[in-house]
């Protein structure tokens, strides 16, 4: 049946909503460990939702709403689970974009870590955390000048380089210091990600790398190879996209590179020890996303590039991969309060909440779809197809596009959305003049503020009039 046959009306128990979230769920109260952090629980005597073993109800009244919360235990767990699956004969780099703090980044160092970086506040964030150089990668298609001296003075243990200006400019940067700095090439493999168009990275018509196929990773070997005494040429790295769900395209990608490395000895006597297959894979936002364990997406890449160097009679290099996502997404949650429900006759209720697009741009960008519950108390009401939305003057400021939702939800209830602990906070902005959440970690039941909420003095002391 299609979408448009359904009845009118604003409770549809049989709808398929746009979003794929299928028929209302039997149970609204239940929140399944597949999406939610490993750390939430619904409490049977009050029906509200506990996190990391601390009440919801009780985080709202002392850290205030929208708040973006993080399961340490949780993030801590991933991290461990990537970095042993990987093994010692590969590196797991966490991908600091999806969500960086000073907390973070001594997390990501105690578990095992490396950590990639693609900016100079990025960088800063990480030598604020004292965390350890040698480990630290540094992406980005534009770095500048003093990016880039910070990150040699530094000891930045490589530099992914991303075009033949940056080949020269580091090059000088390196010759200034009398240093010998470990670069790897970005490169461009032609993969089609299944993924939306803007978090696709591979394809030739983007501003990312040198392509393989148009010969500009070619010549960019030659460039840095020319500048030996200092860069020091250790691999190549790609990555195809982001919320990937299965290796097909790494398979397609490690064939590539492989073709590149053999290519590489063969012209210039030169076997690069290091490989990157970057990052990219999925989680799940909601039911219908099915992402991989970890385990197995490590056997899998890893053999492929066994696989693949063997065939070309190469040495395996050494692996490298950057999640960022399935790291730092599953644990985080965003937690808010509704204001006003507007139940629109034959169409959908509308739930308004206190934050918006300025703390999750990600539906309005990527059209992402995510899981939202009632977690301050539960409910037996029937469900309601409900469209979640923020205070932004936007009709395009939508949290979760389509969501079951209790018939009762009413202002002063709190809700939370999952999987929210990469790219919100950030992407978030102060649009309307909106003040950016803090970020909490809860652990054994005790929370403490990572992120502090921004304050209106914060956002006036920008403004000189």
């Amino acid at each position: 049946m299609s979408r448009s046959a359904h009845p009118a009306g604003p409770r549809y128990a049989d709808v398929l909503p746009e979003g794929g979230h299928g028929a209302a769920p039997a149970d609204l109260n239940r929140l399944s460990q597949k999406i939610w952090p490993g750390g939430v629980a619904r409490d049977e005597e009050s029906g509200a939702v506990t996190f990391a073993g601390a009440d919801v109800r009780e985080l709202a009244r002392e850290f205030g709403t929208p708040a973006y919360l993080i399961d340490e235990d949780d993030w801590r767990r991933r991290a461990r689970e990537w970095v042993e699956a990987f093994g010692a004969d590969a590196d797991v780099f966490y991908a600091g974009k999806a969500f960086l703090s000073v907390a973070i980044a001594k997390w990501a160092a105690e578990e095992g870590l490396h950590l990639d970086v693609c900016s100079g506040g990025e960088l800063a964030v990480a030598l604020r955390a004292g965390f350890p150089a040698d480990r630290l990668g540094f992406h980005g298609n534009n770095k500048s000048v003093a990016e880039l001296e910070r990150a040699v003075d530094a000891g930045v243990g490589r530099i992914i380089v991303d075009s033949h200006d940056e080949i020269e400019r580091l090059a000088a940067v390196a010759a200034d210091r009398g240093v010998r700095q470990r670069v790897m090439l970005r490169v461009t493999p032609g993969v089609e990600a299944h993924t939306h168009e803007f978090i696709a990275t591979a394809h030739e018509d983007q501003k990312f790398g040198f392509s393989l196929a148009g010969g500009a990773a070619v010549e960019a070997v030659a460039r840095v190879l020319k500048h030996a005494d200092h860069l020091e040429l250790t691999g190549l790295h790609s990555h195809i996209g982001s919320q990937i769900f299965d290796t097909a395209g790494f398979e397609v990608a490690a064939h590539r590179l492989t073709e590149a490395l053999a290519a590489i000895k063969g012209e210039h006597g030169v076997e690069l020890p290091e490989l990157d297959l970057g990052g990219g894979l999925g989680i799940a936002y909601t039911e219908a996303d099915d992402p991989a364990p970890v385990a197995e997406t490590a056997r899998r890449l890893k053999e492929i590039v066994a696989r693949e160097c063997d065939a070309a009679g190469l040495a395996r290099p050494r692996l490298s991969v950057e999640p960022g996502r399935a790291i730092a997404g599953p644990p985080g949650i965003t937690l808010y309060e509704v204001g006003t429900v507007k139940p629109l006759p034959g169409l959908r209720t509308y739930v308004s909440v206190d934050g918006g697009m300025s703390d999750n741009i990600r539906t309005a960008l990527y059209d992402a779809e995510y899981s939202v519950a009632l977690v301050s108390r539960a409910s037996k009401a029937e469900a309601t197809l409900a469209r979640v939305v923020g205070k932004h003057c936007e009709s395009g400021d939508i949290v979760v596009r389509d969501a079951w939702l209790p018939g009762d939800t009413a202002p002063g209830d709190l809700v939370a959305v999952a999987a929210t602990g990469a790219y919100c906070r950030s992407m978030a902005s102060n649009y309307n003049h909106l003040l950016k959440p803090p970020v909490v970690a809860v652990r054994d039941g005790e929370a403490r503020v990572i992120v502090r909420r921004e304050t209106e003095d914060d956002l006036l002391g920008l403004d000189l009039g």
